[in-house]
């Protein structure tokens, strides 16, 4: 069994230097003209008044800008008053003194990625991600807000990306700290990120915090074969669980196989039944596990809690080409895909499953000029995810990425660097130093 691992450059010597801006969040109608090019980044507006938080230099029309840093939303608020005062200087030795208890609190508000940045200000905050009272701040305060992780390999070497959606700014995070060995990323989950992949002729899988450095590699299988994985973290108990489904080449035979981080094992449970999968892609959603299956038609569910496999009696809509499944908050489960065979009449939708009555029931719609800039070509492949009701399309060969909010039924583009390698992998992630990966 293969002993859990930590990374010589851990989290705490992290540079500053490392993390470093990478392309911005282009505006929703712009984005399709700024990103025709798979390597085309996105536009920097230089002029005063097209940017958000400029100085207005009137002396007698200064604009104020309230900002709402942490969550999905930034709400930008611009108002005019009377002329703001020159800034009082602040006198260091009132603020070196300031309690513990509240500089902890204070720095476990600002963004993750901010953090780096500070500190490089003292030695008091460069060691701040080792103190157990930061953590706890951080722990207790609502997450950062969604960000998209996207891993490719160039010349062989893992590179990572990060595109944090409040900020709208993306971040390289090296992976230099990981084991050297052939690993594809298999996905994120509160704060933790999942790669597995082949040491010599070993199938082995491991679990990382991209933020701290800190990684171990999981324990063999009782079946070395590659296998479908997905992880799922639960932060009551600050644990997380791998679950490996069938072969990736159909080995119908294995055992599903589980691993929790609270006992360090995995575990046997049921075969799936036979079926015939329309799709590796799977989604986790309220304890269960789901994958689309051909024959018989419908859905295969697997419960956790139990171990068994269920079939799911769920039809698929007609004229369905290619379907994702999405897992949502609150048991919501969705269905993308494209709807027509003929290129003229496509659309994409997106269903939601009516757990009672074991059928799909249609939400929305993709306008037809979003889809139209996605997938120029009808059979150009996309892929899709998601997460707390945020469902994200990257199209492989557009090098785009569009994403949709499904509560406020909201469409939005996203573009830069991290989409331009045609074999690069996306999902969401959650940056938190507080994720553990023991």
């Amino acid at each position: 069994m293969a002993a859990a691992a930590e990374s010589s450059e851990s989290g705490s010597r992290l540079s500053s230097s490392q993390l470093i801006k990478d392309e911005t969040f282009c505006n929703e109608e712009d984005c399709p003209k700024q990103a025709s090019s798979i390597r085309g980044s996105g536009s920097r507006n230089t002029s005063p008044s097209g940017r958000v938080g400029s100085r207005n230099t009137s002396p007698s029309r200064q604009k104020v800008v309230k900002t709402k840093p942490r969550g999905l939303d930034e709400e930008t608020i611009s108002t005019f008053g009377k002329a703001v005062h020159p800034d009082v200087q602040m006198e260091d030795s009132i603020w070196a003194m300031l309690p513990e208890d509240l500089l902890n609190e204070i720095l476990a508000r600002v963004p993750p990625f901010m953090i780096f940045r500070l500190r490089s200000v003292c030695k008091r905050w460069n060691s701040i991600l080792q103190d157990s009272s930061f953590l706890k701040f951080h722990s207790e305060l609502p997450s950062h807000g969604p960000c998209l992780l996207t891993f490719w390999k160039n010349l062989q070497t893992p590179q990572c990306s990060v595109f944090s959606l409040p900020l709208k700014t993306w971040y390289k995070i090296p992976l230099s700290f990981l084991p050297q060995w052939a690993f594809w990323l298999v996905g994120s989950s509160g704060g933790l990120v999942c790669f597995s992949g082949l040491d010599g002729l070993i199938f082995k899988a491991l679990v990382c915090n991209p933020l701290t450095q800190t990684w171990r590699i999981l324990p063999s299988m009782h079946c070395n074969q590659q296998r479908q994985l997905i992880m799922v973290v639960d932060r009551t108990d600050k644990s997380f669980k791998v679950i490996a489904t069938s072969d990736i080449y159909g080995d119908k035979s294995l055992p599903t196989e589980v691993y929790d981080s609270k006992i360090d094992k995995w575990t046997l449970h049921q075969i799936m039944p036979a079926v015939n999968l329309c799709s590796s892609k799977m989604a986790y959603c309220d304890s269960r596990l789901y994958l689309e299956t051909l024959s018989p038609l419908g859905l295969m569910m697997y419960q956790l809690d139990s171990g068994y496999w269920e079939h799911i009696p769920a039809k698929f809509p007609r004229s369905l080409l290619d379907g994702y499944l999405v897992a949502g908050t609150q048991k919501r489960l969705f269905l993308v895909g494209r709807i027509g065979l003929y290129s003229t009449l496509q659309s994409m939708r997106i269903w939601e499953l009516d757990h009672a009555k074991f059928t799909w029931v249609e939400i929305s719609r993709m306008p037809p000029k979003y889809f139209r800039a996605l997938l120029r070509l009808s059979a150009e492949r996309f892929e899709c995810f998601g997460q707390d009701n945020l469902i994200c399309f990257t199209s492989w060969n557009q090098g785009k990425g569009l994403i949709y909010d499904v509560d406020k039924k909201v469409w939005s583009w996203i573009a830069g660097c991290a989409l331009q390698s045609y074999n690069s992998q996306v999902c969401f992630y959650e940056p938190r130093f507080d994720a553990s990966v023991h």
